[in-house]
């Protein structure tokens, strides 16, 4: 029953993302009054419980900081348009619950998203202990290109800190990560995070490494114009001699 129920979840979710590409949402006015050609990409909020993915988000979407935050039951959305390079991208984001109970409901998100910010608390080694767990099910589930971005959120609670900024560092290079430590109260590095993570994925996109036109690859173009203009990947059988 579960696994059906996953099913149709991810289902939703992939309706979701298309619907959006088609037909915009409320926030299409807000591009179609800028000229300016923009896509649509998918991302996950992932990592354990209590680490502060949702007021991640809220401080994203909202500036504020959430102070009545609750874990989240399966999932939110949420979704912002932001500006790179003179491009229009819109983030289609979904926070997934952290509780182990939500977990074969939440996975059924992974798929085809195009970055994912993987969150741990920097005062509670715990949670810092458990991201193998949650790349691995990134990097297995989602698209096979997913550009990650480790997040060490409560930057502002320095005097509680159990993770060092150097070791969270070590592991990010190790396991080819980028890296920031956050604070969802203060807002200090939270947009920044998302369009660092935008940024990568852009420049993939500019060299070739990301075909937007690929199923699952969790980016679609918001403007058909797009796609006249995007470099083809070199054969690697032909000459340039």
């Amino acid at each position: 029953m579960e696994s059906s129920v996953s099913k149709s979840i991810a289902k939703l979710a992939d309706a979701k993302f298309a619907i959006d590409c088609i037909y915009g949402s409320n926030e299409r006015s807000e591009v179609n009054d800028n000229p300016r050609k923009y896509y649509l990409f998918k991302y996950l909020i992932i990592g354990s419980a209590g680490v502060g993915k949702s007021c991640i988000l809220h401080q994203f979407m909202e500036n504020k900081f959430k102070q009545d935050a609750h874990h989240t039951i399966g999932v939110e959305f949420g979704s912002k348009i932001v500006n790179i390079g003179g491009k229009s991208v819109k983030l289609q984001i979904w926070d997934t619950a952290g509780q182990e109970r939500f977990r074969s409901v939440t996975r059924s998100y992974y798929r085809g998203a195009a970055g994912a910010l993987l969150v741990y608390d920097i005062t509670s080694r715990e949670t810092y202990n458990t991201l193998t767990t949650w790349l691995t099910d990134a990097r297995t589930l989602a698209s096979p290109n997913i550009v990650i971005i480790l997040l060490g959120n409560k930057k502002d609670l320095e005097a509680d800190r159990e993770v060092t900024f150097l070791e969270a560092s070590r592991f990010a290079q190790e396991n080819e990560l980028m890296f920031l430590e956050t604070s969802a109260a203060t807002g200090e590095n939270v947009e920044e995070a998302f369009l660092k993570c935008s940024r990568s994925i852009l420049t993939k996109i500019d060299a070739g490494d990301l075909d937007p036109e690929r199923m699952g690859s969790g980016i679609q173009y918001g403007n058909a114009t797009l796609r006249k203009h995007q470099p083809s990947k070199p054969d690697s059988n032909s000459c340039n001699c």
